[in-house]
């Protein structure tokens, strides 16, 4: 195919495509442009916060918190930089190629948790980041700036891809500086971490390794989706590179000052309030919660718009041009209304809400991850897009998924507390840990994602090669 860098690029009208293959004459972009497209949404206060759930809720001093977090994000950059590839030759979304593993009613399941997990789960988580921050920084109540927050978002998606990379990119810049400044005030600020662990604490690293797994792999259900408009013949290695740098480095940088922060904080009725007057600065703080406001809807922007693909990826027929940006409008509608539910109604259970959801994204992107790339593997030569539009069923897909994610959750999920003496922990978090004979359980231990992984691409194998799946 010839290479286009042009297209049909106009950031203003409303993407028509949704889930088809993009043609030719619409290919645009370049491969460096998914560095800013996954930094942006990254550079936020949701992404600063996972980073604290090791301090606050894990029983991880500094160093291992910030190990866990490096592990974690790693592990899913990997993958992510390597989806991201599949769309340039296929042109369709991430989760219409996975019909390749999945099958048409299989692919039900993954997409169907895709549009509940982005559409709504994490709209939802972003929108009040954003709101808290917007609400800190203006004094409007917290229910008025989630409303413009969910607005921006809905009407940027709403328009679609073409807008939302406009977006991404510009905003990436901007954000890039203040978090550069903010990173260097947080680290360098002569803050001292809350919380002192007497020895490495393997069931609080896989907790806290698996959250911040749980986020950065939360992309990579829609990887493709913002590279199927590059043209062709796309250079993999720089795609694949930039999208997946994009995601480690933001997420990295963020997530690790936030356990440097919240090491100091502690627990605080807004989060978002609590870390910016951690600056001492009022110009920064402000600058700061603009940013992050700014931020989540770089975030939401994204997750509400693959949602509505994930949601038409199962096959639906609605008969309309826009279905896609009606699918934006209801599922940021409801999400909203979840993020009302958090924000409003509950603004203490945030962080033990955001641990939970954090460990079921990782419990089912781990196995889906895992069968989408031995699939890949598998099917060596073959064209992905060919093969998803064209296959019917395959049945080796959805029952690795189901068997090893229902296993691993079932054995795995946090099995392996760990139990230290009365007065091993201290600090302004040692009364998050409760006690039982006199004894501290500071957590307990997580290798789902992990060994769904290894259940999914292993019974996969078997299986496609025993009922001859992938053969051309």
């Amino acid at each position: 195919m010839a290479q286009n860098t042009s297209g049909s690029a106009s950031a203003t009208t409303i993407e028509i495509h949704d889930v088809a293959p993009i043609p030719a004459s619409d290919r645009h972009g370049k491969a460096w442009h998914l560095f800013t497209v996954w930094s942006s949404p990254n550079l936020e206060f949701a992404t600063v916060f996972v980073g604290a759930l090791g301090v606050m809720f894990f029983g991880l001093d500094l160093p291992q918190a910030v190990l866990a977090v490096f592990v974690g994000n790693a592990l899913a950059a990997i993958t992510h930089g390597l989806f991201s590839t599949f769309g340039p030759e296929a042109g369709l979304p991430q989760m219409v190629l996975g019909r390749s593993a999945f099958g048409k009613w299989g692919n039900l399941i993954p997409a169907g948790l895709s549009t509940l997990v982005a559409g709504i789960g994490w709209f939802a988580v972003n929108s009040v980041s954003g709101a808290l921050a917007l609400s800190a920084l203006t004094n409007i109540p917290v229910a008025g700036a989630l409303g413009i927050v969910v607005l921006a978002q809905i009407l940027i998606a709403f328009v679609g891809h073409n807008l939302i990379q406009v977006w991404e990119r510009y905003t990436s810049y901007g954000l890039a500086v203040v978090w550069i400044i903010v990173t260097f005030m947080i680290l360098f600020g002569g803050h001292k971490a809350g919380f002192h662990a007497t020895s490495f604490n393997i069931g609080g690293f896989t907790l806290a390794a698996g959250a911040a797994y749980g986020y950065t792999a939360g992309w990579t259900p829609f990887a493709s989706d913002y590279t199927r408009y590059l043209p062709a013949n796309t250079n993999k290695r720089s795609l694949g590179l930039a999208a997946g740098l994009g995601n480690f480095f933001s997420t990295t940088v963020l997530m690790s000052v936030g356990a440097v922060a919240f090491a100091t904080i502690g627990i605080v009725d807004n989060p978002t309030k609590g870390f910016t007057d951690l600056l001492g600065n009022g110009y920064i703080a402000a600058l700061t919660l603009l940013a992050i406001a700014i931020g989540s809807i770089s975030a939401n922007v994204l997750n509400v718009y693959s949602g509505a693909m994930s949601f038409l990826a199962m096959g639906f027929k609605l008969g309309f041009k826009t279905r896609r940006a009606i699918m934006v409008l209801l599922a940021g509608i409801i999400g909203g209304l979840v993020a009302y539910d958090a924000a409003v109604l509950d603004p203490k259970g945030l962080g033990h809400s955001l641990e939970g959801f954090l460990l079921v994204v990782s419990y089912w992107v781990a196995p889906w991850v895992a069968i989408i790339l031995v699939d890949k593997l598998l099917r060596k030569g073959q064209n992905l897009g060919e093969v998803a539009l064209s296959i019917k069923e395959n049945l080796a897909g959805p029952i690795a998924f189901v068997v090893a994610t229902v296993t691993s959750i079932y054995f795995f999920s946090n099995q392996y507390p760990t139990y230290v003496a009365k007065g091993a922990v201290s600090g302004i978090f040692a009364d998050n840990f409760y006690m039982a004979d006199g004894v501290k359980i500071i957590t307990g231990g997580d290798a789902t994602a992990l060994v769904g992984f290894v259940i999914a691409a292993v019974l996969y194998w078997v299986l496609s090669k025993a009922l001859g799946t992938t053969k051309k």
